[in-house]
């Protein structure tokens, strides 16, 4: 079997280097398998958090040769393994020990996020009417699996570190999933402008390209948003409507 080289960040918040492993690979291996070798052979005492190794978790996610990705998702095969395989944690996120950083911020966002408010029932049965075109356009964002790739890889996260300005593309899906919603009525567009920092977002569709998911988060999510904000603060004749509605 081939031998292959992997260099993974070893440390914690404090302080942190490379480390060089060399093991056999075989056909079919993913990153996971290599760094869960390298744990049993070599170093006993690597941190890695991973669950269910079939995608649907999101809980390995790591930054591969300087890509974020999920590590059971990302196979040997497709990595240029003439050079050693770099893999080290999320950047966007405080180091905890090695490749498990700590993702409970984006936990804490999810709670600000207006929840769900749904309209009154349509008959008399307390059943709704709805279009299935309507309710197709929201199912894209529910495969979310919570991966966090999208927000280690948005720059206003991962370069500026505005984590208490900008909620990231995660939740702009969540949010866009409750906009999108065919009952709900809660308004959340004067959050998303001052809070939740979606003006930030300058739709490099860096997110969209990292997705496990093949959620197209740009196109379908955040402009969106964005344009129902622009709609809503900045459109001068919409304005002019609310204004002369409202008086009346």
């Amino acid at each position: 079997m081939p031998v292959a080289n992997f260099q993974i960040l070893r440390g914690d918040a404090n302080s942190g280097k490379f480390e060089n492993y060399s093991i056999e690979v075989s056909e079919g291996m993913v990153v996971l398998d290599a760094v869960l070798l390298i744990q049993s052979q070599h170093a006993n005492d690597l941190a890695v958090r991973w669950n269910c190794k079939a995608g649907h978790c999101g809980s390995c996610s790591a930054e591969v040769n300087g890509i974020p990705k999920l590590m059971c998702m990302c196979r040997l095969r497709d990595l240029p393994l003439d050079k050693p395989v770099l893999i080290q944690p999320m950047k966007a996120f405080p180091l905890v020990k090695d490749l498990v950083t700590d993702v409970s911020w984006n936990f804490e966002v999810k709670k600000k996020i207006k929840k769900f408010k749904p309209r009154k029932p349509d008959a008399a049965d307390g059943t709704w009417r709805m279009v299935q075109e309507d309710i197709d356009r929201v199912q894209e964002f529910r495969k979310c699996i919570e991966c966090f790739l999208c927000q280690d890889v948005c720059h206003v996260l991962r370069e500026h570190q505005l984590h208490d300005q900008f909620i990231g593309p995660r939740y702009f899906v969540h949010v866009a999933s409750l906009e999108m919603h065919p009952l709900d009525t809660e308004d959340r567009l004067a959050d998303l402008k001052k809070t939740q920092g979606v003006g930030y977002c300058n739709i490099t569709k860096c997110c969209t390209n990292v997705c496990p998911q093949d959620i197209t988060i740009t196109d379908n999510a955040i402009i969106p948003l964005k344009e129902r904000v622009a709609d809503r603060f900045y459109d001068p004749l919409k304005r002019l409507f609310r204004f002369f509605i409202k008086k009346k």
